[in-house]
Order: C-alpha cells, then structure tokens, then sequence
C-alpha cells in the first residue's frame, strides 16, 4: 500500500514541477501575471517535496528501502535552495538548479515506476 502512496506522491510532484518552467515562461514573454503562477507553483511544488519525504520515510521504515528517501532528500534539499534563490532573484542558480531538479524528479519518477518498492527479508 505505501509504495502505492510513494508512487502517486511522487506523480503528483513531476505533473507539477512541469508547470513551473511553463508559468516562467509566460512572465519572460511579458504577461507579468505568469509570476504569480510560477510563484504559487513553486510553493505547490515545495509542499509536495516535502509530503514525498515524510511518505519516503515511511517507506524506509516499513519496507526497509533507503534509495527513495536518499533521493527524495536529495531532490527536496535542492528544490529548498532552488526556492529561496528564486525569492531572492538569484537566477544564475536559480535557473540551471531549475533544470536540474526537474531532471532529477524525472528520474525518481521513472525509478519508482520500475522498480517495486518490496519489503527486504529480514536477516536471519
């Protein structure tokens, strides 16, 4: 059931973080209303990445799986950074962590989907 949870989160959080470059977009072309959006999706994106890690610490300990925490934490320490270089218009950072977070998230989605979050026998 938990992996089912982890898998949804992290589905959630990618369909998303896909709206962020979308809503800058539109406030580089000149529609000035395209910041509020990226603004309220980055505050969207940053609360999925830290539900996906209180659900990622579930997993790890019930099934005893510590690679989707380790990316999830991973992945939630540079959306943090990412945010805050974004509120304080640092776009050399704030643009290149951009792309790496979505890749990074893209990823985890892909390795979450592929492989099954079983729970590891315990050893005797």
């Amino acid at each position: 059931m938990i992996q089912w949870v982890f898998r949804a989160v992290v589905t959630v959080h990618v369909v998303a973080i896909f709206g962020q470059p979308v809503f800058a977009g539109v406030y580089l072309s000149g529609d000035y209303d395209g910041l509020r959006w990226h603004s309220l999706g980055a505050d969207t994106v940053t609360s999925i990445g830290y539900l996906q890690l209180i659900v990622a610490i579930v997993v790890w300990v019930r099934l005893r799986r510590a690679w989707p925490f380790i990316g999830t934490a991973a992945l939630v320490a540079a959306e943090t950074i990412q945010y805050f270089a974004g509120l304080d218009g640092a776009l050399w950072l704030h643009l290149p962590l951009g792309v790496l977070t979505i890749a990074a998230l893209v990823v985890l989605f892909v390795a979450v989907w592929r492989q099954p979050l079983r729970q590891e026998p315990a050893d005797a």
